[in-house]
């Protein structure tokens, strides 16, 4: 059994960075579409794109605390700001160094409305309403399958409870399964079509929005 395990141990660390990296996009993404409604209104009310931010900043701090992924961000955002740097730069690197999608969309929007000297307020207004449309889309896929996702977790388990019910109920029951050379062979097979079921049904209902 350890050593059959040690297949599954070598990448689930690899599953795990996987799955806090998603988790954090998630997280991010949210506060992004937070900041950049809060940066549109900001736009709207007359302040420069430099005010903005730095009013931004105060609500997110407001909002997510001085710790929080975003706050974090602007707060760097405007140190450079400070230090004479171009607001495009500052959102190009923040789309490089978080890697979202959504960010590098917006960052490039942003680049180009703003050496072009375009009206940002309406570009702005356009794409944070794209990316309320695709946000919501994504909630939708997330609710839609919660009850499959969960149902998913329960059948994982239940082949282990079955064979601890039954070996608590009827010991012996098993006994041939795990101390002939055939009982341990088809065994293993099972639990190689176990953690094969395993993986079929967590990349189904790996869905994501396109």
């Amino acid at each position: 059994m350890f050593l059959i395990l040690l297949v599954p141990a070598a990448f689930l660390p690899r599953y795990m960075k996987r799955y806090w990296r998603e988790r954090r996009q998630r997280q991010l993404e949210a506060q992004f579409k937070e900041a950049v409604q809060m940066l549109s209104a900001a736009l709207s009310a007359g302040f420069s794109v430099e005010n903005a931010i730095g009013s931004c900043l105060k609500e997110l701090e407001l909002m997510y605390g001085p710790d929080g992924m975003m706050t974090r961000e602007f707060a760097c955002m405007v140190q450079q700001m400070n230090m004479n740097r171009p607001v495009e730069e500052l959102m190009m690197n923040l789309a490089e160094r978080t890697g979202l999608e959504e960010i590098e969309n917006f960052a490039r929007i942003f680049q180009a409305a703003k050496r072009s000297g375009g009206q940002l307020v309406p570009v702005i207004r356009r794409t944070v309403q794209v990316m309320e449309d695709r946000f919501q889309v994504k909630e939708e896929i997330q609710t839609l399958t919660a009850a499959r996702r969960y149902e998913q977790r329960v059948m994982n388990v239940m082949p282990f409870l079955m064979i601890l019910y039954i070996d608590g109920t009827s010991p012996g029951f098993f006994s041939v399964m795990y101390t002939t050379l055939t009982g341990r062979l088809v065994m293993t097979g099972c639990l190689a079509l176990y953690a094969l079921a395993c993986w079929l049904s967590w990349k189904i209902l790996d869905i994501q929005a396109g």
